[in-house]
């Protein structure tokens, strides 16, 4: 019940990925036959890529995960960048470290494209917005957001002033859920995870627009373009490749079936269970279709996942990255939740390995272990 944080890699995927690890293990830019058709195999899985995504294969710059590609996209600019509050650390820390502009969400985890609006300076040169949030399944509004960015790119064209504003979008959690077409979306930047998607892990890609320049975060023999320099995955990207197109030939009917099994689980909880908060949008449309985010009232999560692990039902507090550190997420803090409700907040993601029976089976281990922390600490809902 936690496939936000890991997928397992689809066997499909590890069999396409097997021969670039023993008979085609050749360097992609040795110079000798073999290496050349390792090499031929490394740009058609990009081509793959880029199909999928309504990509020129040029426009794919390959990276070892979503971190990184959402690094090398704050590379690209100079000036003043902007992103929401609800972003994944690796986008936040960017900002931060630029002494950038963070956008409030509202308690569901929207961000407004008029606050969007507001905030764009006339130093601003990125935004950054998630398509959607891996802790509350808020799907972000990104074509008005891209409408607000390209007013005012319009707005400096039409008085001369040359300064780029580019919009970054990091699409890993909405990958195979929500539709990534990059011509849809009106983003400039778009990161993806292999690693969320049924891939292989420490895997990812940044999409970038037509003139757009990117620039390299590690130099050296120059490979991606002179972009990220060392010896390319080549069965990393084909594996990338593949897992890709499964999830978006599944994209429709999975979302469908996920939505099923999360609203049983909601449903469950709150027929079973008093104080019960679920956060997110209300709307399914706008929540990731897999995801259901609910707080416990007068219990701690950290207990609750190791109770709930004995019972072989594994959950999440929310990102990996915030529950490896063991502090409140920085996502409940920003669409207002109170502190003692937060410290009683599971993540629960649902993936092609969940059935109905699997649902029924964490509901009953859920009800279980809160009725149980509730009687020790004399809990009463008042």
């Amino acid at each position: 019940m936690d496939h936000a944080a890991a997928t397992p890699l689809d066997p499909e995927v590890q069999r396409s990925m097997l021969p670039y690890y023993d008979k085609c293990f050749f360097n992609p830019s040795a110079p000798y036959a073999p290496a050349r058709s390792a090499r031929a195999d490394l740009e058609a899985a990009r081509a793959r890529l880029g199909r999928v995504l309504g990509s020129r294969a040029g426009n794919i710059t390959l990276t070892a995960g979503a971190t990184e590609a959402n690094n090398l996209a704050f590379a690209a600019v100079d000036g003043q960048v902007v992103a929401d509050a609800i972003e994944h650390d690796s986008v936040l820390a960017c900002v931060n470290a630029r002494g950038g502009t963070v956008v409030g969400v509202d308690s569901a985890g929207f961000v407004s494209p008029e606050a969007v609006r507001e905030a764009v300076g006339p130093l601003t040169e990125l935004v950054s917005i998630e398509l959607a949030n891996g802790e509350i399944g808020t799907i972000q509004p990104i074509r008005k957001i891209a409408g607000v960015v390209n007013e005012e790119r319009v707005r400096r064209l039409e008085c001369g002033d040359p300064r780029p504003l580019l919009l970054h979008v990091d699409a890993s959690q909405a990958a195979g859920q929500v539709s990534i077409n990059v011509s849809t979306l009106g983003a400039d930047l778009m990161t993806l995870s292999a690693a969320k998607i049924y891939g292989p892990k420490q895997v990812g890609l940044l999409w970038h627009a037509d003139g757009v320049a990117l620039r390299p975060l590690v130099l050296g023999g120059g490979q991606e373009g002179g972009l990220r320099s060392g010896t390319e995955n080549v069965a990393g990207a084909v594996g990338f490749a593949h897992a890709l197109e499964i999830a978006e030939q599944m994209r429709t009917q999975e979302a469908k079936r996920l939505r099923g099994l999360s609203g049983r689980l909601r449903s469950g909880l709150s027929k079973r269970l008093e104080g019960v908060v679920f956060s997110g949008p209300a709307n399914t449309k706008n929540r990731l279709p897999g995801l259901v985010h609910a707080s416990f009232l007068g219990v701690e999560a950290r207990r609750l996942v190791i109770a709930l692990e004995r019972r072989n039902v594994l959950v999440g507090t929310g990102s990996a990255c915030a529950a490896s550190k063991m502090r409140v997420s920085h996502v409940l803090t920003a669409i207002g939740m109170d502190e003692s409700v937060a410290q009683g907040s599971l993540r629960m993601t649902m993936g092609r390995l969940t059935s109905a029976e699997d649902v029924d089976v964490a509901l009953e281990a859920i009800v279980a272990c809160v009725t149980e922390e509730r009687e020790r600490v004399g809990w009463r809902n008042i």
